[in-house]
């Protein structure tokens, strides 16, 4: 597989339907640096500074040549030679300004990103998690955020360094000499074509590296957590050859992106050779005919050669300004996600439940067209323990999912003492209702702070009356530090049984009115 013609077809024949709007990304990613305003001016003030030094350097040089040098003076060769050390400081400390404040309001913005997604991601609806991959959405948290990271604290300042950094350049050649500034300036319209159109066919590439690097977390994901399964059912040789297969591809989409990336330094080069030939042809001809000075040839040389350094750095991060983009798109398109369960309009908080379940002739569907519940109605009155009996796949914790509203009902109600659960507002509900499930999750950090999660300001004597209801806390002080024991991920050193205990006394902790179990004691032993 090459990185030329193929890489090349492979981008211009994706799929445009996700192709996203650029400039809307880029409008937002500005949004993000606006209310930096001090370091962002600062960082402009610099990057303004260190063109002007760089700009001007050339002038220096062929002055120095034109009026010292080929005259001998060597007391002003001394002068000019320190105004020119003078210069190269000014251009240091810009430089090191515009990194500086850039590299600060950098990691400003990708905190407030970070913040921004992980609120988000706490605030979707279950129908979203039901649809998308977690390793997916791990890639966008980890992978896009961090080539965006780079982007911002580092590639942006010397792309957009570079861009000013030309631009004065430019203007001090047409200064210096107008005809000698459009001979180097006649590969420009070339070099726009160029960017174009590369770019054009980058932002696709690097869009599919990142999707398919999206696949590729998620099977890792899958991998490591289900690995004692795979190896329970022999499955590992097909996970193998699975994760091969999704590898392959992101590789294939990676080597396409490198296909056209490639192309963009080499034409850079060119064309900076093109531009050097002219200016050294046409401005030597024009030394040797007296229209101007050997100096102004030599500073015109150094001019082109400066005017192309910050377009090979930009070719050099070329590479990741695209990545970025394509990262930048992901990660807006999750910060866009609506969120489908919302509380009504003037919905307001849940009155101090009393216990009266009623199922009004509920219907409900996860995928249109596939019913899970079909007219069902039932009624708990309070202080009433019910069993939801049936086969798998019956509805048992879809009854419980819509009766915590992490689902809205497809017809019919669901009603607590006579209010409809979608009327009020969803952490008033929630907070009177504990439920432990047969797919219990624990947190890293202590046991008593997992007991304690949906209650935090427990005392350490509730959590252990807690733990004491469900029978926990036999194996609890077992544990080398107690209810101090710092879990595993996801409570990975408990059995299953224990790490159900534990969620049962969390339940119990947070002294709800209503009190939901979903095969919650499905893996305690039977005297337990």
């Amino acid at each position: 597989m090459g990185f030329g013609r193929e890489g090349f077809e492979r981008a211009a024949n994706l799929d445009n339907e996700s192709a996203g709007d650029v400039g809307e990304t880029l409008r937002r990613l500005v949004g993000y640096l606006l209310p930096h305003r001090y370091a962002l001016s600062m960082s402009m003030v610099s990057m303004v500074l260190s063109a002007v030094a760089l700009a001007v350097s050339p002038f220096i040089v062929a002055y120095t040549i034109d009026n010292y040098i080929l005259t001998g003076d060597v007391n002003g060769l001394i002068r000019m030679l320190l105004v020119l050390l003078g210069a190269f400081a000014m251009q240091y400390l810009g430089f090191r300004g515009q990194f500086y404040y850039v590299g600060i309001m950098g990691q400003e913005v990708m905190a407030r990103i970070r913040s921004e997604i992980f609120v988000k991601v706490q605030k979707l609806s279950l129908s979203y998690f039901d649809k998308h991959d977690a390793g997916d959405l791990m890639s966008r948290l980890v992978n896009d955020v961090d080539v965006l990271n780079q982007f911002l604290s580092q590639g942006f300042v010397q792309f957009i360094g570079g861009i000013v950094r030309m631009i004065f350049v430019a203007v001090a050649m047409f200064l210096v000499d107008w005809r000698l500034a459009l001979a180097t300036l006649i590969v420009v319209p070339m070099m726009i074509l160029v960017s174009t159109y590369l770019s054009r066919l980058a932002r696709k590439a690097f869009r599919e590296s990142r999707e398919s690097l999206g696949d590729v977390s998620t099977e890792l994901e899958e991998g490591i957590s289900g690995v004692k399964v795979a190896q329970a059912f022999n499955r590992s040789e097909e996970n193998v050859r699975h994760f091969q297969e999704l590898n392959r591809r992101n590789r294939d989409a990676n080597v396409g992106a490198v296909g056209v990336s490639s192309a963009f330094m080499p034409a850079m080069e060119v064309l900076n050779a093109l531009a050097t030939t002219i200016v050294a042809g046409y401005g030597g001809y024009q030394a040797i005919s007296g229209a101007i000075s050997v100096g102004v040839v030599v500073g015109f040389l150094e001019y082109v050669r400066r005017f192309f350094f910050p377009v090979q750095q930009i070719a050099q991060l070329w590479v990741l300004v695209q990545s970025s983009l394509a990262g930048a798109e992901r990660i807006f398109h999750l910060l866009d996600e609506e969120v489908s369960l919302t509380d009504a309009p003037g919905a307001q908080p849940m009155p101090e439940i009393q216990g009266r379940i009623v199922f009004d002739n509920v219907q409900f569907e996860y995928d249109e067209g596939e019913p899970i519940l079909r007219g069902i109605s039932l009624t708990a009155e309070p202080g009433q323990t019910i069993a939801v009996v049936g086969p798998t796949g019956a509805g048992k914790t879809t009854v419980i999912n819509l009766l915590s509203r992490f689902y809205d009902v497809t017809a019919g109600r669901v009603l607590i003492d006579g209010i409809d659960v979608r009327d009020v507002t969803q952490d008033s509900l929630r907070r009177q209702i504990g439920v432990v499930l047969q797919d219990n999750f624990l947190f890293s950090g202590t046991v008593a702070d997992n007991i304690r999660y949906g209650r935090l300001v427990a005392t350490d004597e509730e959590v252990e009356i807690a733990a004491r209801t469900v029978g926990a806390h036999g194996f609890i002080s077992g544990l080398s530090q107690g209810y101090q024991t710092e879990l595993g991920e996801r409570g990975g050193n408990l059995s299953q049984g224990q790490r159900q205990l534990i969620s049962f006394a969390r339940a119990i902790l947070a002294n709800p009115r209503v009190l939901v179990l979903d095969e919650a004691t499905a893996s305690v032993d039977t005297r337990t």
